[in-house]
């Protein structure tokens, strides 16, 4: 049996890291996060290691779950298009 994962995505990757980042700081667990956002724990596991993309309607709900401004999860970060290599 062969199992693909999705690929991870750089993008969606520093985001999920920052929100791993703040939920653990929070002390919140994977599974109580994910359904804050209406995710599974699977989906949310994904989301914070690249290989899912959450909207802009669940990351807002995440950064007022995780009570951060939304800023925290931007500040810093340069999109993987606009990088050079």
């Amino acid at each position: 049996m062969i199992i693909v994962l999705p690929s991870v995505d750089q993008d969606d990757l520093a985001i999920g890291e920052r929100i791993r980042k703040w939920r653990e700081n929070r002390g919140i667990g994977t599974q109580e996060l994910a359904a804050a956002l209406d995710l599974s724990r699977e989906e949310m596991t994904r989301a914070e290691h690249g290989r899912a993309h959450l909207s802009s309607t669940q990351l807002y709900a995440a950064t007022l779950y995780l009570r951060i401004p939304m800023r925290l999860l931007f500040e810093d970060y340069e999109p993987a298009s606009r990088r050079i290599p």
